[in-house]
């Protein structure tokens, strides 16, 4: 029962920390391109342009979350595996 609990606090853990990151990637991005909009006076392409880039960055951040939490379970896997034999 303790293990499962465990299992579950990682997952959760997981899954906010995946919402995390697409939010701040792209409010980053949003803010460096307001930014730098008003220091440059280019409205809005700046602004555009860093938001692609912010959410470009928070989905990248999810695929390097999601592969690491891929490679652990299958590490849990295994390990259970192991000393069932």
């Amino acid at each position: 029962m303790a293990k499962n609990n465990r299992e579950l606090m990682k997952s959760l853990g997981f899954l906010s920390s995946v919402g995390i990151s697409i939010v701040l990637s792209t409010l980053i991005g949003l803010a460096i391109g307001v930014y730098l909009d008003k220091w440059l006076d280019t409205s809005p392409w700046l602004t555009l342009i860093f938001l692609g880039v912010g959410i470009a960055s928070g989905f990248r951040n999810i695929f390097i979350l999601t592969a690491r939490e891929l490679r652990r379970q299958d590490q849990g896997e295994r390990k259970d595996g192991d000393d069932s034999e």
